[in-house]
């Protein structure tokens, strides 16, 4: 393997770590937010909507297992593993970030829209999205970036 194309370990296990900390994370918050009275228990929503409910939860863990899968795994390319785990990773929050251009969305149900959910004037769930893509963003750069010339 040519000098371009080795990564050094150190960064590219702090990449794994964020990953896989962002992966994690995904799958557990939507289902603590969502898990409640304003979205799987809302009264107020038909049996139809919380189904896509739980399809966006079923897809958030299924994204982050199949994220992990290819975090961690000693087979493949590193490269490709490491563009699907980071790819995997991010589509959870790309998807909540553009679903808000669906007609009829809206960031609360007006009964569950509360000031204290926004920062800085900013939805919580839009906070998260910049979060969630900047760690990735980050981990991206650690871990797909090859390794200088001068450390070999």
């Amino acid at each position: 393997m040519n000098t371009s194309q080795t990564f050094r370990p150190a960064r590219t296990l702090a990449g794994r770590i964020i990953v896989s900390f962002v992966a994690g994370f995904t799958a557990v918050s939507s289902h603590v937010a969502d898990w409640s009275t304003s979205h799987v228990f809302n009264p107020a929503w038909p049996p139809h909507a919380k189904f896509h409910n739980g399809q966006t939860l079923a897809f958030a863990i299924a994204a982050c297992l199949f994220c992990l899968w290819f975090t961690w795994r000693r087979s493949g390319e590193p490269r490709t593993n490491a563009t699907a785990a980071i790819t995997l990773a991010s589509l959870y929050w790309i998807t909540q970030a553009t679903a808000i251009l669906y007609p009829g969305t809206a960031f609360f149900d007006p009964s569950f829209d509360d000031p204290r959910l926004y920062v800085l004037g900013l939805p919580i769930q839009v906070v998260l999205e910049i979060i969630a893509l900047l760690l990735l963003g980050i981990a991206a750069r650690l871990w797909l970036s090859p390794q200088d010339r001068s450390h070999n």
